[in-house]
């Protein structure tokens, strides 16, 4: 009998403790450029630091960060080093800790924002303090939708706007990765919203729960959104410029691509902060729990293999993905 229990235990105690291959297929940037310099090719399996957990891919987010590194204009801000793997959204499995690593074990289902990317591949090593464990009801695939645009929109709307009950915000780009969970966020805080989507994305927005849609190819969202206590601008260029005109005195302007107020509106009592979003895993513990609560549902509208990476890659580029593109890199485990 002791002899049947020690083999037992040392089967369950094995469950997690197998062997890290030390290659993987992963998607692999050698020099900057367009998407097309992507490669699917093997790399070594990163060896996680002791603040960090290694993660078995199962899948993907796709954002315009990734086009964005792959592209290099950001490298010098960023710190980005060739070669490069990229992907800031991952779920997993945790098969390896780092020696400081406390929160997280061997075996733990997560989510989470690699913040040097790496997320494109089929083992990713991202720190503690970087992800959380994963929202029970979510499939692997749409926990890999939620982090970097969840974080986004919570960053911006809590942390930056404090956005009250009873104040009405326009969001640009409503429904994006970002502006879809953006929408929700705010009227889980009890805002009244106003979005714009182009046409064929109309019935998203209601469906979000949007107060008023915009239908920004039909309408100037001017004509509609006025003198409203924020913006949440995830478009930039002119669609920046604009936004500004329509906050009301004392309103904030929050922008994902335009840091400064822009020339000509210095006039407007306003004010316009460029938000940079960082990890944090303790908000991505308040975001599961919101999806386990069906408070809050990320949108999966694509899912490719993660061979399909220069495909990704060209779609994140245009910044019209509706809801979130994920790459599925293994099957969805059992059980």
């Amino acid at each position: 009998m002791k002899t049947m229990f020690i083999v037992i235990l040392c089967a369950v105690s094995g469950a997690f403790a197998q062997p890290t291959p030390t290659m993987m297929k992963a998607i692999v940037v050698h020099e900057y450029g367009s998407p097309e310099v992507a490669r699917f090719e093997d790399a070594p399996v990163p060896a996680p630091k002791e603040n960090e957990a290694l993660v078995k891919v199962i899948a993907a987010g796709v954002n315009p960060a990734d086009a964005l590194a792959v592209s290099g204009k950001h490298a010098k801000e960023w710190g980005t080093q060739l070669p490069l793997v990229p992907g800031y959204d991952i779920a997993g499995t945790v098969v390896k800790i780092g020696a400081a690593v406390t929160k997280l074990k061997p075996g733990d289902a997560v989510y989470g924002y690699p913040l040097m990317g790496g997320g494109w591949a089929e083992y990713c090593a991202v720190a503690e303090t970087d992800a959380a464990l994963k929202p029970k009801s979510a499939t692997y695939t749409e926990a890999a939708a939620v982090p970097l645009a969840a974080l986004t929109a919570w960053q911006a709307l809590v942390d930056t706007i404090g956005l009250k009950s009873g104040q009405t915000i326009l969001i640009q780009g409503g429904s994006g990765g970002v502006g879809s969970l953006a929408v929700q966020l705010a009227k889980l805080r009890g805002a009244r919203v106003l979005a714009t989507a182009s046409t064929a994305n109309q019935e998203i927005l209601k469906q979000l729960g949007v107060d008023v849609a915009i239908d920004y190819t039909k309408q100037k969202f001017e004509d509609i959104a006025r003198d409203v206590d924020a913006v949440l601008d995830t478009v930039g260029g002119d669609t920046f410029i604009r936004s500004c005109k329509v906050v009301k005195k004392g309103g904030i302007v929050c922008t994902l691509v335009g840091a400064e107020k822009p020339a000509g509106i210095e006039h407007l009592d306003i004010r316009v902060v460029g938000l940079w979003v960082k990890p944090n895993a303790e908000q991505l513990s308040e975001i599961a729990k919101l999806i386990d609560e069906k408070k809050l549902k990320p949108m999966v509208t694509e899912e490719l293999p993660l061979s399909e990476g220069v495909r990704a890659l060209k779609q994140a580029e245009t910044h019209h993905t509706r809801g979130k593109m994920v790459l599925k890199v293994a099957d969805e485990p059992r059980g």
